[in-house]
């Protein structure tokens, strides 16, 4: 019964030891925005110049500020047709206003965070830009990691009964 109690402390020490780890500062992942711009007009292509992101807690974003640069988060644009940000944490609403190179600087309808790593196809349109989230598959990869590690841990918790049990 001793050595019985004694392999099962050992097994939940392995475990707490294998799935813990020592925290560090602004080590852990952080939310992501991907911004893909198309342009829905005909004439010249049109280029990305300079964009800000604004972030809001209010849905008509009349509280929105500018998304900060502060350690790694961020809000850029690569000069020709998209842009991405990062941030410690997101507001639940935001707008692009972004600059092209044809002189006009294009505001975008009010969109919500799509999740921890969101993506978006923003349509450029002649006068404002239309941002639509699009839905991937990496979005449920955390779920699907949590499934498979709760799984395997109860597993393990069965076959230690089962040895047990034989005893």
């Amino acid at each position: 019964m001793i050595a019985q109690h004694k392999i099962v402390w050992l097994i939940v020490g392995i475990l707490t030891i294998s799935i813990s780890h020592t925290a560090l500062a602004d080590t852990g992942p952080k939310p992501t925005m991907e911004f893909t711009f198309t342009q829905a007009f005909s004439g010249p292509e049109v280029t990305i110049l300079s964009g800000i992101m604004y972030e809001c807690n209010e849905r008509d974003c009349s509280d929105a500020v500018p998304l900060g640069k502060a350690g790694p988060q961020h809000f850029e644009c690569d000069g020709i047709a998209s842009c991405d940000s990062l941030a410690y944490d997101y507001k639940n609403y935001h707008r692009l206003d972004i600059q092209f190179s044809d002189g006009k600087a294009r505001q975008s309808n009010i969109f919500r965070t799509a999740g921890f790593r969101s993506k978006y196809k923003v349509l450029i349109q002649p006068d404002d830009l239309l941002v639509k989230p699009q839905m991937s598959l990496a979005y449920f990869l955390p779920i699907l990691i949590a499934v498979v590690i709760c799984s395997c841990l109860l597993s393990v918790a069965v076959v230690v009964r089962r040895f047990l049990k034989k005893r």
